[in-house]
């Protein structure tokens, strides 16, 4: 057991921290301390007591505060703020060494940077927002108390969908691997390999997509069975779809369009469909197979025809569907010098540049080419990044990723 967590558990553990405005930092921190050991007393003030023997995080410039000049900063750049400090010695106690990791990374590095910088976390926002109205007396600590048990909840939860995403991960590899074992024994046929049945359902579908499997079938939780595809890496196209005319059916215009006896729904967005038999369901997936007819897009914005030659050179797009589109039109500017400022404010700009990339997002591109002046081109590729499109720009003669 470690230092800190044999402090937390003691029968008569104590921790302090500051009073005042609460923020996601000092709440997460203390349901951590709490997940550990529910009967530690946390105490907050705006000054640690000299004589304080317990845990101090958030305040006091010691070793769990992050307000200090020679604070610590990650490998990756990003600065620890108080939770960070306590998850870094916690967190294996709970997940495990690289389940902690990518719940430092995921979940916690986001809230450390909006504490140290300010940036935008919806999380951070609707802990904030417990904090009591300007105009209500002594109401701070009851209101503490209101956010530490929500962020309590949320943790434990948090906690549990990551053992359980680690347990789907082992299931997952469990059954593709009789799978594959089926397939290089000929007991599958070629279109087979490219469906994988499940007896049960277990999320898959991100672990999948690097992988052949094109379509997952697992038993309904309401009887019968669903038939998904898979979206391809980094797309937001499926490596296979259903037949155009089966999207949007259910009932007999399914039955009638599929062949199928048992089919009962299509959903009209393609992500979904449902029979009562297991082997129609596979049937479904073979007659999409059958009929699929692979197509690549790549959106090209704010260039000319010029790159399209060296867009077809990027793999797997040689024979990608070139669309050109517009970049967005840069707002007015008013200058103080050298100081530009744009007319919109920053939440009407963000609002802006994330309906124009909805626009792109309608074409369901593989890929996306940007070229155009820095103050335009960033955030639409920070958008894009966000969605998971590969983005590509011009270098020397040809395209790289970025």
């Amino acid at each position: 057991m470690n230092t800190l967590l044999e402090q937390i558990k003691m029968q008569d553990a104590t921790a302090f921290t500051h009073g005042g405005k609460f923020h996601a930092d000092d709440v997460f921190s203390s349901a951590l301390l709490l997940y550990f050991n529910p009967e530690i007393t946390i105490t907050r003030g705006n000054k640690v007591p000299e004589d304080f023997e317990g845990i101090i995080f958030d305040i006091g410039r010691g070793k769990y505060d992050h307000h200090q000049r020679d604070s610590r900063i990650r490998e990756n750049g990003i600065p620890y703020a108080a939770f960070g400090l306590l998850w870094e010695e916690l967190g294996t106690e709970i997940l495990g060494e690289e389940l902690a990791a990518k719940f430092d990374e995921s979940f916690i590095q986001p809230l450390d940077i909006n504490d140290n910088t300010g940036e935008k976390n919806e999380l951070a926002t609707l802990i904030g927002n417990f904090n009591p109205s300007w105009d209500v007396e002594n109401g701070e600590n009851e209101a503490f108390s209101r956010a530490v048990q929500t962020a309590g909840m949320i943790l434990v939860n948090m906690f549990e969908k990551y053992k359980g995403n680690e347990r789907a991960e082992k299931r997952v590899e469990e059954i593709l691997a009789a799978h594959n074992s089926s397939v290089l024994s000929g007991e599958k046929s070629e279109s087979e390999a490219k469906i994988l049945v499940f007896p049960e359902f277990v999320p898959c579908q991100k672990q999948l997509r690097e992988t052949d499997i094109a379509f997952i079938i697992f038993p309904s939780n309401r009887g019968g069975y669903c038939i998904q595809p898979l979206k391809k890496e980094h797309s937001l196209n499926y490596k296979c779809s259903f037949p155009e005319n089966w999207l949007g059916l259910e009932g007999d215009e399914l039955k009638q369009a599929t062949g199928l006896t048992s089919a009962n729904f299509c959903h009209k967005g393609g992500f979904i469909m449902t029979v009562d038999d297991v082997n129609d369901a596979i049937s479904a997936c073979k007659i999409s197979l059958e009929n699929f007819t692979e197509s690549s897009c790549i959106i090209n914005l704010g260039d000319s025809h010029k790159m399209d030659e060296s867009l077809k050179e990027i793999p797997h797009m040689e024979n990608a569907t070139i669309i050109h589109c517009d970049l967005p039109k840069m707002p007015a500017l008013t200058f103080d010098r050298n100081l530009g400022e744009i007319s919109m404010e920053k939440e009407e700009f963000a609002s802006y540049i994330k309906d124009y990339v909805k626009g792109i997002l309608k074409y369901k591109p593989d890929a996306v080419y940007v070229e155009g002046e820095l103050f335009i081109v960033y955030p639409v590729i920070r958008v894009l990044h966000k969605k998971h499109i590969p983005v590509y720009i011009k270098h020397q003669n040809g395209v790289v990723a970025i």
